[in-house]
C-alpha cells in the first residue's frame, strides 16, 4: 500500500456527501487537497475542517456544465504551482427520474453528458500527461452500478461513456505507476441518492478511495465500494490487489 503524506490530491464535488467524506478521509491519510465546489462557498465546511486538522488545502470553483469554466478552473489550479498526484472525480449530477421514459428530453443526454462525461474527461486529459512525465499518479472516475433502468437514460449513458474513456485511457498506462480506475460509492443517502436509498454515505469509505493507495500497476479496473464495506484500508487494498484484474488481454 503507498503513502500518499503530502501529496496532493484533487478533488472534485468536495463540499457535500462522498465527495465531503472523501475529502476528510484523504486529509487524515495525509494529503494536501485542492477542493472542488460548483460555489467556493460550498467547499468552506470542508475546508474549515481538514485544515483545523493541520491538513493544507486550497478551494476551486466550477460550474461543470459551462465547459469553459472547467478550463479557466484547471488553468488556476496550474497556477498554485503544485503537482496533483491524485485525481479523484466525484463530481456528477442525476438530471430527472422519467417514468415515461420515451419522452426523455434531448436535454437530459446533453446536460448529463457535459458534466459526467466531458468535464471529467477533461480533467484526466490534463492532468495524466504530467502524472506519466512525472512517473506516478492516481485518478479514480466515478461511475455507477444502474443497468436496466431507462428512467434515468442520460445518467446512466453518460456513466456508461465515462467508463469507456477510463478503460481506454488504463490501456495506455498499464503496468505502470500511473493507475486509472473506476470507483462506484453504490446506492448512498446523499443529495444525489436519495433519502431512501439503503446504504449510509459512511459505508463507501475506504472503498471509495482504495484505487489511490493499491500498487500494482493495474489499471481500467471496476472497484466498487460496497466490496470493501466495513474493512479496514490495508485489509481493502490487499482484496483489490488480490481479486480485481485489468480487463486487458495478457501477454
Amino acid at each position: 500500500m503507498i503513502s500518499v503524506q503530502g501529496r496532493w490530491a484533487f478533488i472534485t464535488g468536495a463540499g457535500r456527501g462522498i465527495g465531503f467524506l472523501t475529502a476528510k478521509f484523504m486529509a487524515e491519510m495525509g494529503c494536501r487537497l485542492i477542493l472542488h465546489g460548483r460555489k467556493s462557498e460550498n467547499c468552506q465546511r470542508v475546508y474549515d475542517e481538514v485544515t483545523a486538522t493541520g491538513a493544507e488545502a486550497r478551494i476551486v470553483a466550477a460550474e461543470f456544465s459551462d465547459l469553459e469554466a472547467v478550463e479557466r478552473m484547471l488553468h488556476e489550479i496550474d497556477g498554485f504551482g503544485v503537482d496533483v498526484d491524485i485525481v479523484l472525480n466525484n463530481a456528477g449530477v442525476q438530471i430527472a427520474y422519467r417514468n415515461d421514459y420515451f419522452k426523455t428530453p434531448v436535454s437530459d443526454y446533453l446536460d448529463s453528458f457535459r458534466i459526467n462525461t466531458v468535464a471529467p474527461a477533461m480533467i484526466c486529459y490534463h492532468f495524466m500527461p504530467k502524472m506519466i512525465e512525472r512517473g506516478f499518479g492516481r485518478i479514480l472516475n466515478t461511475t455507477s452500478g444502474i443497468r436496466f433502468d431507462p428512467q434515468q437514460a442520460g445518467y446512466s449513458a453518460s456513466k456508461a461513456a465515462l467508463d469507456k474513456i477510463t478503460i481506454d485511457l488504463g490501456s495506455t498506462v498499464e503496468g505502470t505507476d500511473v493507475l486509472i480506475n473506476l470507483t462506484d460509492p453504490g446506492w448512498c443517502r446523499t443529495d444525489l441518492g436519495g433519502p431512501h436509498a439503503p446504504n449510509a454515505p459512511e459505508s463507501a469509505i475506504p472503498g471509495i478511495v482504495v484505487g489511490v493507495f493499491v500498487n500494482d500497476g493495474k489499471s481500467g479496473r471496476y472497484l466498487n465500494a460496497p466490496f470493501f464495506s466495513g474493512m479496514s484500508l490495508e485489509d481493502a487494498v490487499k482484496k483489490a490487489e488480490a481479486e480485481f484484474d485489468s480487463p486487458y488481454p495478457k501477454a
